[in-house]
C-alpha cells in the first residue's frame, strides 16, 4: 500500500506548540514529593507506552503516549527523551500531536526505524472515534509514518497500512528488517473478534503488502493483543530463537461475550497491580517469513509484578537487546494531584538463558548512576531481628545474596520505603515456599501482594537486585532470571532500608547498598 497525505484539521506546528504550552502549566505546579529520579517521566501530564525506542544521531531515544493537558489519560501525543549514554537523558519537544483526520483522535504507539536514507522514520497508529466523541460505537484505527533527519522534528508522510477489513482495534505497528526486507508486525482485534498479530512486509518502508496472520491467541477470552515485538536472540547453544512480546487485552466474560475496554481505558489507576485483566508476556519459537510465528512453549511473563505493560525492544550498536517497558499506575501511586501520571521502567538487557527463557537484567550502563557503595556482608540477623541499612533512602540499589536452605528455614524480608508510620514496600524471601514476593504494606499492617516469582525447588542461594527509586522498585532476581516491578505508597518524611528475620534467625552472605543518582528529569522543564 502506497502513502497518502490524509486532509488536516489543524497544522502539525500549531498542535505541538499547543501541547508544549500544556507540559509547561502542569510543570510549573508539579509536586515531587515522590516524582522519579532514575526513571524516565513526564515533567507533566500522563504517559504510557514506550515508543519509537531507537538509536539515531548518536543518542538513544525513547518516546513515549503523553497526554499533555493533564494527569488523567487523554488524547495521546508522543512525548521524547533522548540520551547520549543511556544514563543521563534530556528532554526533546513533543515529536507528534494530532493534526490529521485520520489522527483526530489520537496518535498511537509505534516504532521507530533508521532508514536507507539515514532518517529516522516512526510509525505510529492513528486513532479516531466512529461517533466522533468516544468508544461507545468502535474505534478507527490506521497505520501512519513520520520521518526526521534530525531525530527532533518529524515531518508526517500518512497513511502507510489502512484498515481494509475496517475492524475495531488495529494498532501499535513495530518495524523490524531481516534478511534486507522491512517487516511490521500490528496487533489486531480479527473479524472474528479474536486476538492476532498481523504481519506487512515493505521493501521501502512506504508501500506495504499484507504478509499474513504471525499468531493467533490461543485463549478465547483474548480478543485484542496490543504492542507487539517481534525480534531474534541468540541462545546458550548458538541458535537462533524468535521472541515474540505480546500485550494481551483479556475479557472477563465468557468468550462469546467478549468485548472489553479500548486502549484509551488502559490507564486504570484505581485497580491493584495484579488485579488487572490485560497482561504482558512473551514466546519464544521459531519464524521464518513467509510463515506464522511458531512457539515452543507456552506464553510466560516478562515481569511477576503485573504493573509492567506494553513493552518494547531496540537494538544496541553493539547487538545487545534493550527494552522498556510501562508502569502501569495503580492504586499506590495516588498523584492525581501532583500534575503527572507515570514512568518507564528502567532499561533492561534481554539474554536468554540455558532453559530457553529470557533473563532481563538492568541496562549495564545503569552502573554509572551509583553512589559510593556500603559493604555490610556477610552477616546474621537473630529471630525477628531487624538492621536499618539507612535512615533516609529516597533512592537506593540493594544488593544481596542469601542461602535457601531447608524447608524450614525463616524468611527475610528487605524493607524499602519504610516509613514512620510503618508503610513500606517488602521484597519477602521464603526459602520454605521457594519463592520471592514483593509486597505493599500500608500503616494498618495490611498487605498486598503485587507479585510472587518462584525460586527453582533445587537452589541453594537467591541473589537480589533491588531498584528503589522515589515512587517504585524494581526487583531482579537471580541475575534476571525473575524481574517484579511495582509502585510503592507515597509518603512524607524518611523513607529507611531495613533487613528483617522473621520468626527465626536469617543468614546473608553479600549484601552492599548505595545512592542511585538522577537521570537529569526531575528538575522543571
Amino acid at each position: 500500500m502506497s502513502t497518502c497525505a490524509p486532509a488536516s484539521f489543524v497544522p502539525h506546528a500549531e498542535a505541538l506548540a499547543r501541547a508544549e504550552r500544556g507540559l509547561r502549566e502542569l510543570a510549573a505546579a508539579r509536586r515531587d514529593r515522590c516524582y522519579p529520579a532514575f526513571h524516565i517521566a513526564s515533567d507533566g501530564g500522563w504517559i504510557n507506552d514506550p515508543n519509537g525506542l531507537s538509536y539515531f544521531g548518536g543518542r538513544w531515544h525513547v518516546f513515549y503516549q503523553l497526554h499533555p493537558f493533564g494527569p488523567q489519560w487523554g488524547t495521546m501525543h508522543w512525548g521524547h527523551v533522548s540520551s547520549a549514554d543511556l544514563v543521563t537523558w534530556r528532554r526533546e519537544p513533543v515529536a507528534l500531536a494530532p493534526s490529521l483526520e485520520v489522527e483526530r483522535a489520537g496518535v498511537y504507539s509505534g516504532s521507530a526505524v533508521v532508514g536507507d536514507y539515514g532518517r529516522l522514520r516512526l510509525f505510529y497508529t492513528a486513532h479516531r472515534w466512529r461517533n466522533g466523541r468516544d468508544e461507545a460505537d468502535g474505534n478507527q484505527e490506521v497505520q501512519c509514518a513520520a520521518c526526521s533527519t534530525d531525530g527532533t522534528r518529524f515531518e508526517k508522510l500518512g497513511v502507510v497500512v489502512d484498515n481494509p477489513d475496517d475492524l475495531r482495534d488495529f494498532r501499535d505497528p513495530k518495524v523490524l528488517r531481516r534478511d534486507g526486507r522491512w517487516y511490521m508486525v500490528v496487533g489486531r482485534r480479527s473479524p472474528d473478534g479474536h486476538g492476532e498479530v498481523v504481519l506487512y512486509a515493505s521493501d521501502d518502508l512506504d508501500r506495504w503488502s499484507w504478509a499474513g496472520v504471525l499468531y493467533r491467541h490461543p485463549d478465547p477470552r483474548v480478543y485484542m493483543i496490543e504492542c507487539p515485538d517481534l525480534f531474534c536472540l541468540r541462545a546458550p547453544d548458538g541458535d537462533e530463537r524468535w521472541v515474540l512480546f505480546l500485550s494481551a487485552m483479556r475479557s472477563q466474560a465468557p468468550a462469546d461475550g467478549a468485548d472489553g475496554a479500548s486502549k484509551g481505558e488502559k490507564g486504570d489507576e484505581g485497580a491493584a497491580a495484579h488485579d488487572h485483566v490485560d497482561t504482558s508476556g512473551y514466546l519464544v519459537g521459531t519464524w521464518q517469513p513467509g510463515e506464522p510465528f511458531r512457539p515452543e512453549g507456552p506464553a510466560c511473563p516478562l515481569d511477576r509484578g503485573g504493573s509492567l505493560y506494553a513493552p518494547q525492544t531496540m537494538e544496541a550498536p553493539d547487538g545487545r537487546r534493550l527494552v522498556v517497558g510501562w508502569m502501569r499506575p495503580d492504586g499506590a501511586l495516588d498523584v492525581q494531584d501532583d500534575n503527572w501520571c507515570g514512568q518507564l521502567s528502567v532499561p533492561r538487557e534481554l539474554t536468554l538463558g540455558d532453559d530457553g527463557a529470557l533473563r532481563s537484567a538492568p541496562a549495564r550502563e545503569l552502573a554509572a548512576l551509583r553512589g559510593p557503595v556500603r559493604e555490610l556482608g556477610p552477616l546474621a540477623l537473630g529471630a525477628e531481628e531487624a538492621l536499618t541499612l539507612t535512615d533516609d533512602a529516597r533512592t537506593a540499589e540493594v544488593a544481596l545474596s542469601a542461602p535457601l536452605g531447608d524447608s524450614t528455614s525463616a524468611a527475610l524480608a528487605l524493607e524499602a520505603h519504610v516509613a514512620e508510620d510503618g508503610s513500606c514496600a517488602r521484597v519477602v524471601v521464603s526459602p520454605a515456599l521457594r519463592r520471592v514476593t514483593l509486597v505493599r504494606r500500608s500503616a494498618d499492617g495490611t498487605d498486598a501482594v503485587c507479585g510472587v516469582a518462584p525460586l527453582p525447588p533445587d537452589a541453594g542461594e537467591v541473589t537480589l537486585r533491588v531498584l528503589v527509586d522515589r515512587d517504585s522498585v524494581e526487583v531482579f532476581v537471580d541475575g534476571g532470571r525473575e524481574a517484579i516491578s511495582a509502585y510503592s505508597l507515597p509518603v512524607n518524611g524518611p523513607r529507611a532500608v531495613c533487613l528483617v528475620a522473621e520468626s527465626d534467625a536469617a543468614e546473608v552472605r553479600t549484601l552492599a547498598i548505595c545512592e542511585l543518582r538522577s537521570i537529569g528529569l526531575d528538575g522543571r522543564a
